[in-house]
């Protein structure tokens, strides 16, 4: 009886199995993520008003928290609700990062709708992407309590009465030698000073 090798075949089979094991298939590097950072923006209050507000910044980094210049950010304002435009009169505005990474969104006037606004933020450079999120609040300049919490209030209020007892005790305190100066608190904007 002969005995065969398996043919040309079977050593074609065998060949491709060890250049395959012997060599690992070639695999893409993965893109370094992007990151970004908010500088500037977030918690702002924008009084509708007087049409004044900060300008939100991020700033665009690597993996490595190293900035990246030249990545295109966009910022979106809200379509509804609580937003605004830019000067151009979009609610979208494409920007690109500087030597440090970093990127502003400039001329955001405020809509007249008060309340919490989010602007989303996106970055891209070499393939990759990010995504972030800046709360702002809009707020006309007597509605600026409107968007606090009960407890925030009750502590304001604590401390502006805290504030005026501390002031008529000290007011109220002096030397022997003279009579205490009066202290005149009046409704509205609180004054405290000596009687007329």
């Amino acid at each position: 009886m002969k005995r065969t090798s398996g043919g040309p075949v079977f050593l074609s089979c065998l060949l491709l199995a060890n250049l395959l094991g012997a060599r690992p298939l070639e695999q893409d590097a993965p893109a370094p993520k992007l990151f970004i950072n908010i500088v500037e923006g977030e918690g702002t209050l924008n009084n509708i008003k007087q049409r004044v507000n900060r300008e939100p910044i991020v700033q665009v980094e690597d993996e490595n928290h190293k900035p990246i210049a030249g990545a295109a950010v966009v910022f979106f304002l809200p379509t509804s609700g609580p937003s605004g435009t830019f000067a151009n009169g979009s609610q979208t505005l494409t920007v690109t990062t500087d030597s440090v990474g970093r990127a502003s969104a400039t001329g955001i006037h405020p809509n007249h709708v008060t309340g919490k606004m989010q602007i989303r933020v996106t970055a891209s450079a070499n393939g990759q992407s990010a995504t972030a999120i800046i709360t702002e609040t809009n707020f006309s300049g007597a509605s600026v309590g409107r968007g606090l919490s009960t407890t925030t209030k009750l502590l304001i209020a604590g401390g502006v009465v805290a504030g005026v007892a501390a002031g008529v005790f000290f007011g109220l305190r002096g030397s022997s030698s003279s009579p205490p100066t009066g202290v005149i608190i009046t409704a509205g904007t609180a004054t405290v000073g000596a009687p007329h």
